[in-house]
């Protein structure tokens, strides 16, 4: 059974015959043509931007009008959007599915064996969104990480709240709300009276101010600690829309249509 179904794999028919497959690696690119196409089809190109840009020149002149790799990490990014600006199709692959195909010979190179399987259309292509798109995932993702980032720097400073004996962020429900923020603004600044740190409040805030105005430490190193935190840049100010835009200027009506539809 082994045999018929390797003897089958060699005896199928080509289907893309200007297909191309790169071995992406963090530092170096190992591409691989048929062995029609140049007399050295196997060639190796670094990762810089004007070596990439060889790469390209080389498949245009060797006739190659698609090309298949790995999604390696985010080494694969660059390769893909300059290929594609070239006007190059590039079937992104999952390594996993490559694996699963059975019949490869041990002297051929990832890069050979990809270009084969390509070519014999055996390699299924992952769903790669438009450019617009994957910005806009970009910073959803950039500002999915800001709020994390945001959360776990408002329990650095509870801690050393904590540590200063302030109990504000248990009087308050949110020491970033914004009479949260005033008290650490004037914190931060110098104040140290208990009575006019507690008149900073809104007036909306429920506890008395009797009960803010609890008396604390004031240890420099901590006064320090909530200083190094309050750098961090605020996630509510992390407009997704107002970015996009300035980052894509020709961004055309129907993508701006479908930019407001998903905000």
């Amino acid at each position: 059974m082994a045999k018929r179904s390797k003897k089958r794999c060699e005896e199928l028919p080509v289907l893309h015959p200007h297909a191309a497959g790169i071995d992406v690696g963090a530092s170096e690119l190992f591409v691989a043509v048929s062995a029609d196409r140049d007399p050295q089809p196997v060639r190796s190109f670094p990762t810089f931007t004007r070596d990439l840009n060889a790469l390209a020149d080389w498949l245009q002149q060797s006739g190659i009008c698609s090309v298949a790799m790995e999604s390696t990490s985010v080494y694969w990014i660059p390769v893909y959007q300059i290929l594609e600006s070239r006007g190059l199709e590039v079937c992104l692959v999952n390594a996993q599915h490559v694996k699963n195909v059975p019949g490869r010979k041990t002297d051929v190179s990832d890069c050979q064996w990809l270009q084969y399987l390509h070519s014999v259309g055996l390699l299924r292509a992952s769903f790669r969104p438009p450019g617009f798109i994957c910005a806009i995932r970009s910073l959803w993702r950039q500002r999915s990480s800001l709020i994390q980032m945001a959360a776990e720097h408002v329990l650095h400073m509870q801690k050393a709240l904590d540590q200063m004996n302030l109990q504000i962020h248990r009087v308050l429900n949110d020491i970033t709300g914004l009479s949260g923020l005033r008290i650490l603004d004037a914190i931060l600044a110098g104040e140290r009276d208990s009575v006019t740190l507690a008149r900073l409040c809104h007036g909306g805030v429920k506890s008395s101010e009797d009960r803010i105005a609890i008396l604390g430490q004031w240890p420099e190193i901590e006064v320090w600690r909530i200083l190094d935190v309050s750098r961090i840049p605020s996630c509510a100010e992390f407009d997704i829309q107002h970015a996009f835009r300035n980052d894509s200027p020709s961004t055309g009506a129907g993508q701006t249509r479908v930019l407001d539809r998903m905000l």
